[in-house]
């Protein structure tokens, strides 16, 4: 398959820190960017099973899910750290880290899968 170039320019701050977050995920830019351009345009939906129908194509989806994953319990960690002092034995702060604990034991799961 070819692949088309697209350059973008964004706030250095920004694309430092979104190659961090992809580092510390174990995905590639690239594949985060093209699922997102993907779910953003629709495109993904079109040849979602014929795009799954190797068991490498299966493997990188799966890591891309869990790159998701690792971006969705960094925002939940955050949501916690600041949840205020007063509230951190609430119920609002056990939901979070339970959630934060699911999202890491889901992830843990799908590594072991592949």
């Amino acid at each position: 398959m070819a692949a088309a170039q697209v350059k973008i320019s964004v706030n250095p701050e920004l694309a430092a820190s979104f190659k961090s977050a992809c580092a510390e995920s174990g995905v590639s830019m690239t594949s985060v960017l093209s699922g997102f351009m993907a779910d953003f345009s629709n495109a993904g939906h079109k040849t979602n099973t014929h795009c799954l129908a190797t068991r490498r194509q299966r493997r990188a989806a799966v890591k891309r899910l869990i790159g998701h994953l690792e971006l969705i319990r960094t925002a939940e960690v955050r949501y916690m750290e600041n949840i205020p002092p007063n509230l951190q034995g609430s119920l609002v702060y056990e939901r979070a880290e339970e959630t934060v604990s699911l999202i890491e034991e889901v992830a843990e799961m799908l590594t072991s899968a592949y």
